[in-house]
């Protein structure tokens, strides 16, 4: 990309000691500078917010007696707009987020801080992608590590379409072998339903806890959660203009009046 050592940015949503980030920076090595700059306490599901009424407070981190990264109480978003604009030294060549517990498929991307970290990097015009695995315990990293080299190398020597982010999703398979292959998918409508248990303190104030559980859809093996559930490492290409081109004139039909 450059005659210069490539700088990557690794940043994630489920905080700086998170052990995917770790794995994720293991797995990097060797491709350039690598800077860690991560959120200060786990910030799953905030979306693309940024903060505005308090401020961003940093510290570095330190892991195994060693600087990891800067921590930051802020979101995935202000974590890659703080360290572009004010932290680093030297310009960004690519944004990396994760690798995330917990697949970011089908509507979750709307939801999830892993893609927004990666958004915001392809908002600043550089190329990002973002790795989740598809399980909350018992990862197995490895291949997940694996692909996201290999991305790395890929985006580092070609780049990524302006605009376009990449939205990676591994299945967790103990086996690497297992693997069924790479399949470039669209995003699917699997959702997530939320529950909420109510609760009451001992203060008697009610209160609610939301879990919830994930809906999946029958859809085709091209769709991101389908491939993911069949075994494959899904790759999505994303870009947020919203606009829905299709039903400009049905919208215009509405003849609305000022």
């Amino acid at each position: 990309m450059h005659n210069k050592e490539p700088h990557i940015l690794l940043v994630n949503d489920d905080g700086i000691f998170a052990p995917g980030l770790a794995a994720l920076n293991e797995a990097l090595q060797g491709l350039g500078k690598i800077s860690i700059v991560a959120p200060a306490t786990e910030k799953s599901a905030v979306g693309h917010a940024i903060t505005l009424s308090d401020p961003l407070r940093i510290y570095d981190f330190h892991k195994n007696g060693s600087f990891f990264g800067i921590a930051v109480h802020g979101t995935p978003a202000d974590c890659v707009k703080l360290a572009v604009s004010a932290l680093l030294d030297e310009p960004v060549d690519m944004v990396v987020s994760g690798i995330n517990l917990g697949s970011n498929t089908g509507l979750n991307v709307i939801y999830s801080g892993t893609v927004s970290a990666a958004t915001e990097g392809t908002l600043l015009g550089i190329p990002s992608f973002a790795v989740s695995l598809a399980t909350y315990k018992n990862p197995n990293f490895a291949p997940a590590m694996r692909f996201a080299r290999k991305t790395a190398e890929k985006v580092l020597e070609q780049g990524l379409p302006q605009g376009t982010l990449l939205n990676i999703n591994v299945p967790n398979l103990a086996d690497e072998n297992a693997i069924a292959g790479v399949m470039v998918t669209e995003q699917s409508k699997a959702r997530w339903q939320e529950t909420f248990d109510r609760r009451v303190d001992p203060k008697e104030r009610v209160y609610y806890w939301m879990g919830g559980y994930k809906v999946e859809m029958d859809e085709a093996l091209v769709k991101d959660d389908t491939a993911v559930r069949n075994g494959y490492i899904s790759v999505t290409p994303v870009q947020f203009d919203l606009t829905d081109y299709q039903q400009i004139a049905a919208i215009q039909k509405l003849n609305l009046l000022y």
